[in-house]
């Protein structure tokens, strides 16, 4: 039975309206509006980019220089004209502008020939042991990120927060059993729904609830007044971060453009979170490849770009270190259907405020494959261990259960 404080509160809370969130707020969200002083502006962050459906480091990276590339795609392959020459046997992709410029400004590294033993062609399974980072495990129940998330809470909580966006279900790279991340599609999944009706209506709806939050109560009372405050402080909060927030960045008006944009914002209020994932769907080309995968390649270029410009205006580009990552690469052939299917190893981009820009492992062999498919020479791991070891300084051995070899990403 209701107790009548509480009964009186739900009555007035009644009256103003229904305030909610649309998810549960991020802890470092309400922490910053309850603890306006907390900063971390000393504090490294790590930004990935899940680029899923399997992108075709083929044509991210081409190597135009191999004669093997035309044989094997000639009917989406680009020629030695067409790409951003790197050096005299690998370009990148023709619309990767924003990023080709970072590579000459030595902030962009290429990481050649990534992958794992045995490969799995599945996106579920091959996407699990990428987030996972347990290839032997088929029924992984957390996340590599998560167990460092675990790690980083055990010794300094304050730092343990994180965030996904751009997609509805966290990826299981953040599954933790201890530490909750929130996942955030769009901005507006956290605005306060203040009731209906005329504005009038709503602002008193506003000044009710604070008023009613900032009563003394005790038990049950407290609770929902606490409850309340959260909401309230945590919506305006987050509401401050766009009418704050300048820049002189253009950023292109796409999805992934529009979630570092809200990166950006987070680090610029100097919010705690030093995780972030956000995704860029598409990249499942089976047919007509090339248009599609250049419009992703120019999203893909673009929001970094804008982003990295973003942090070099507000002094933030030497705390954040970038890194994009895919399920697998494709097959070396083109299929009959103008695309491509499912294959093994591929590449990776990270921009580093710290590490040796430029190229790094070594381009697969087009000829020497494993059915069809390129060989890794760089275990996915080794990129974990050096994030891990060197960037986020989290000992790696004790997140991915063996030492890997790091490389000189950052």
């Amino acid at each position: 039975m209701l107790s009548s404080n509480r009964r009186d509160f739900l009555r007035l809370l009644g009256t103003a309206g229904i305030v909610s969130l649309g998810a549960v707020p991020p802890r470092f969200l309400v922490q910053a509006a309850e603890t306006p002083g907390i900063a971390a502006r000393d504090k490294r962050v790590l930004v990935l980019i899940q680029l899923a459906g399997g992108n075709d480091g083929l044509n991210t990276l081409i190597p135009f220089g191999d004669p093997a590339y035309e044989k094997a795609r000639p009917g989406i392959g680009f020629s030695k004209d067409q790409v951003l020459k790197l050096n005299d046997h690998v370009g990148l992709h023709p619309s990767l502008t924003g990023l080709k410029l970072l590579y000459d400004e030595g902030k962009l590294a290429v990481v050649q020939g990534v992958g794992y033993p045995n490969p799995d062609r599945s996106h579920f399974r091959s996407m699990d042991i990428w987030q996972s980072a347990q290839p032997q495990n088929e029924n992984p129940r957390d996340g590599w990120l998560g167990r460092a998330l675990e790690w980083q809470f055990e010794r300094q909580p304050a730092l343990a927060e994180a965030l996904s966006l751009g997609t509805d279900k966290l990826p299981l790279a953040f599954v933790s059993t201890r530490v909750n991340v929130p996942t955030l599609r769009r901005l507006e999944d956290f605005q306060l729904v203040d009731g209906q009706g005329s504005a009038t209506n709503r602002e008193l709806t506003r000044t009710t609830l604070k008023q009613l939050s900032g009563q003394s109560a005790t038990g049950e009372l407290d609770f929902l007044r606490r409850s309340t405050t959260t909401a309230l402080t945590s919506a305006e909060r987050l509401k401050s971060l766009s009418s704050t927030y300048r820049t002189t960045v253009s950023y292109p008006a796409t999805g992934l453009a529009s979630r570092l944009k809200l990166i950006a914002q987070m680090l610029t209020a100097d919010l705690p979170a030093r995780m972030f994932v956000a995704s860029l769907d598409g990249f499942d080309t089976h047919s007509q490849q090339q248009p599609g995968h250049a419009a992703l390649m120019a999203e893909l270029s673009g929001a970094i770009q804008a982003f990295e410009e973003d942090l070099v205006e507000h002094k933030l580009s030497d705390r954040v270190m970038l890194a994009t990552y895919s399920e697998f690469g494709r097959r070396v052939a083109e299929n009959g259907s103008l695309g491509t299917d499912h294959g093994a190893a591929s590449m990776l981009f990270a921009v580093t405020p710290t590490g040796t820009a430029g190229l790094h492992g070594t381009h697969p062999s087009l000829t020497d494959l494993t059915d069809g498919d390129l060989k890794y020479n760089l275990d996915f791991r080794s990129v974990y261990a050096t994030l891990l070891d060197k960037w986020l300084e989290i000992p790696s051995k004790a997140i991915l259960g063996a030492e890997f070899p790091t490389i000189g990403i950052c």
